[in-house]
């Protein structure tokens, strides 16, 4: 019998977030056949893991320091030595120098995926981090980008030659996530929202370069854009993070806790959508936003800020609208341009389900990594 070959994955920490989210649903739909996983954590794992489907998949953690850590390194490549991967699959910068482990390893099918940046290096300029990406770059031997955004970053900035790059969506469970049919899904305690009230929603971590305050913000100043309906509103934020005292002191200070709802962490996030009638989204950076995609199979509307890959998933008058980033002002207008036409919201949200089927499937995203694992095979033979 034929032992698929083992792919090796290599993150930062799972944890929930939108990169660990498409790294679990590509283990979970791609055919076991095909390939076998496992993954590699620099900094640890959390109950995150248990969505993985598959009884198959080894999970690790070299438990690395922050900064230069060498006994990680040695720990990483013993990993690498004992598994002997077909395939070592690296995802953003934080695990970008465990190519030249596996390099020293001899894992000779080496891939790099590039999934968004973090606050500290938002439009990847930074010149220290480019430079190490330059340096590691003859060492990988193809790329995948989820946006296009990052694929001519990667090609402009960082030099990779475009040969060497494949973009490819992230793909979402359309069945899984769906529109509603009926009535209002529960959330928060009873009596929080009702048939007749409108839910904004939003999920993330609460982590600087999403700018959950900016939403918080927005929801505020429809006080004076809409105060005939504004009794009718509430937020729903779904996620944790180190920014959950800040947005709870903001929500406290505009005296709206009977209006927001801070959810946490949840993984019942396709249900919690079925509480929504419109997903908004203010961040200040994205790759490709796995929460968009979730509320636009959902059925729902988007607003989202015009960074990254978000252009490249909502269409302006289409399936929902784009504002600048940090702007809580343009934030309240464009949700008042909703909350104020239910049948906008209605007609947007079918067109945003449409998207999906025919653009953001999760069998697309699983074609499109096993073209880029199989080629980097072939080329090994």
């Amino acid at each position: 019998m034929t032992v698929a070959p083992l792919v090796v994955h290599v993150i930062h920490r799972l944890d929930t977030g939108g990169m660990e989210n498409g790294l679990v649903n590509l283990i979970n739909h791609m055919p076991p056949e095909r390939y076998r996983h496992a993954i590699v954590c620099l900094q640890g794992y959390t109950d995150f893991r248990q969505r993985i489907q598959r009884g198959d998949v080894e999970i690790y953690d070299v438990n690395k320091c922050n900064g230069h850590d060498f006994g990680a390194y040695r720990r990483l490549h013993k990993i690498l030595r004992e598994l002997k991967p077909a395939i070592l699959h690296t995802r953003n910068l934080s695990a970008l120098e465990s190519q030249a482990i596996g390099a020293a390893a001899r894992v000779k099918g080496r891939v790099h995926g590039e999934h968004g940046r973090d606050i500290y290096d938002l439009h990847g300029k930074n010149l220290k981090y480019n430079l190490l990406r330059k340096a590691v770059q003859p060492l990988v031997g193809h790329y995948i980008a989820v946006s296009r955004d990052l694929a001519h970053w990667l090609i402009d900035t960082v030099g990779v030659p475009s040969r060497k790059v494949t973009q490819i969506y992230s793909g979402v469970d359309s069945v899984k996530f769906h529109p509603r049919d009926g009535a209002r899904a529960p959330v928060g305690p009873p009596g929080f929202a009702g048939k007749d009230d409108i839910v904004i929603g939003s999920v993330g971590r609460l982590a600087p370069v999403k700018d959950f305050p900016t939403l918080i913000l927005a929801f505020h100043y429809l006080r004076k854009l809409w105060p005939e309906g504004y009794a009718r509103l509430r937020l729903v934020i779904v996620g944790d993070g180190p920014m959950r005292p800040e947005c709870e002191r903001l929500i406290a200070e505009l005296d709206l806790a009977d209006r927001i709802l801070l959810i946490g962490d949840r993984s019942d996030v396709w249900e919690l959508m079925h509480a929504m009638d419109l997903f908004a989204m203010s961040s200040l950076g994205e790759g490709i936003s796995n929460t968009i995609l979730e509320a636009m199979a959902s059925g729902l509307p988007v607003i989202a800020t015009e960074v990254g890959g978000n252009p490249e998933l909502v269409s302006p008058g289409k399936t929902g609208t784009l504002i600048p980033p940090a702007d809580p002002e343009k934030m309240a207008q464009a949700l008042l341009a909703y909350v104020s036409d239910p049948a906008r919201m209605a007609q947007e949200g079918r067109a945003a389900r449409a998207e999906i089927e025919t653009r953001f499937s999760m069998d697309a995203m699983v074609r499109g990594y096993l073209g880029v694992y199989d080629a980097a095979l072939d080329s090994l033979r």
